[in-house]
């Protein structure tokens, strides 16, 4: 991975998570691009009729803003000699500027924090970030608020019986494993209480993809999956967990659990994300 994105609204939960990916990508050469994100509402009336008669109304809207994100980029420069930083604002529609800045700047994946959040759906991640995993067709890591790096030993990959492995989409985790030198365990979670005879396509395919480090096998049967993952990230003690998500189940799937157990997952390590085609 080459080009990372940060979105940042200048919070110290953006600092956090900016702070782990300057360490995740420590000693590889690639490119940050910082983003900040301006809409009409976040600007009183005041702000635009007491600024110079010259300057446009973007100019006006986002000119302080364009200072301060030079001041927090200076913050992390000279941090990581194989870094190069990027900044820019954008004044639109939160996950719209996302959008562009990827496919402008070819984005490999976003690097978030995850809180910011109020309402049942929202907790765990925060709209923004929310926003991005329904809209964005990017690999993101989400970043739990106050979440200290540790070095990368141990990933875990949850996935269900009957789903498609998608090869190419897992190139992001196959660099980051590699890059670190990390074991992976491959985590089946299967919901249902009966015993039914499913393909072992996936297991096979996820085995055959990751021969080339060191992985294991394990299978949770009957469990919710929000329960599942926080039960193995706690008993194992991995460092990331990396999932693959279709963006119309997964706020039903992942965070509240099944329709019966709607059990919230809070999630207690940087959470990989990965998008189905």
């Amino acid at each position: 991975m080459k080009n990372i994105l940060l979105p940042t609204d200048f919070s110290d939960n953006s600092r956090n998570a900016i702070r782990y990916a300057m360490k995740l990508f420590e000693g590889h050469t690639c490119d940050f691009f910082f983003l900040n994100v301006q809409k009409v509402s976040e600007f009183a009336t005041d702000d635009i009729y007491t600024s110079s008669p010259k300057k446009t109304l973007y100019e006006a809207v986002v000119g302080d803003n364009k200072h301060q994100l030079q001041r927090f980029v200076a913050e992390f420069e000279n941090q990581n000699d194989g870094i190069t930083f990027h900044s820019s604002i954008d004044y639109d529609v939160f996950t719209d500027a996302v959008n562009q800045a990827v496919l402008l700047n070819d984005i490999d994946l976003i690097v978030m924090g995850t809180n910011g959040a109020t309402g049942a759906e929202k907790v765990l991640f925060g709209s923004n970030t929310l926003q991005v995993i329904r809209k964005v067709n990017c690999p993101m890591l989400a970043i739990p608020e106050g979440y200290v790096y540790k070095d990368l030993n141990d990933v875990v990959f949850s996935f269900h019986p009957l789903e498609q492995i998608e090869t190419k989409r897992l190139k992001p985790l196959q660099e980051i494993i590699k890059k670190h030198n990390a074991s992976i365990k491959l985590l089946e979670i299967d919901e249902r209480l009966s015993w039914e005879k499913d393909s072992n396509e996936p297991k096979a395919t996820l085995v055959k993809i990751f021969s080339d480090v060191d992985h294991e096998l394990f299978c949770l049967k009957g469990i919710p999956t929000p329960m599942a993952v926080n039960s193995f990230e706690q008993l194992i003690g991995v460092q990331m967990h990396a999932t693959f998500i279709e963006r119309k189940s997964f706020l039903n799937r992942f965070i509240f659990g099944s329709e019966t157990s709607k059990i919230s997952y809070e999630t207690i390590i940087p959470l990989l994300i990965l998008h189905k085609e």
